[in-house]
């Protein structure tokens, strides 16, 4: 009988460069990502709405976070031509695939977030008495 023991060099198996799921995690990781894609669950919205909506966040930051999505081809930007110009935005067919993804995410940390909490405190319990 062989033996299959031999030593061999480790080659990474997890990289973030190859990884899809780390690339998708780098597009809706940002709170604001995830907070603007909520808005826009129900239907399309105006710009000011959506401001008002989400609170804490920056014009500059909303301005941001949804040209990142337009960019990404989850959101778009209609402009209604008017003075002064409607611009509303609504998520797009692949936007709206990541509605139940995330609707899980929210329902896990919903039923889970308490226990990482507490794990967090009894982690920081133990460590900080040293």
């Amino acid at each position: 009988m062989t033996s299959t023991n031999s030593i061999k060099p480790v080659q990474p198996d997890i990289s973030i460069s190859v990884c899809g799921y780390s690339k998708v995690l780098e597009i809706i990781s940002n709170k604001w990502t995830a907070l603007v894609i909520y808005s826009l669950e129900d239907g399309a919205i105006r710009y000011g709405e959506m401001g008002r909506r989400i609170e804490g966040i920056s014009k500059k930051m909303l301005t941001q976070t949804l040209r990142q999505l337009e960019r990404d081809g989850l959101v778009q930007r209609d402009i209604t031509p008017s003075i002064p110009p409607i611009v509303a935005y609504s998520l797009t067919p692949l936007g709206e695939t990541l509605l139940q993804p995330m609707r899980e995410l929210n329902q896990w940390t919903r039923d889970n977030y308490s226990l990482v909490e507490k794990a967090r405190a009894t982690y920081d319990q133990t460590y900080t008495q040293e």
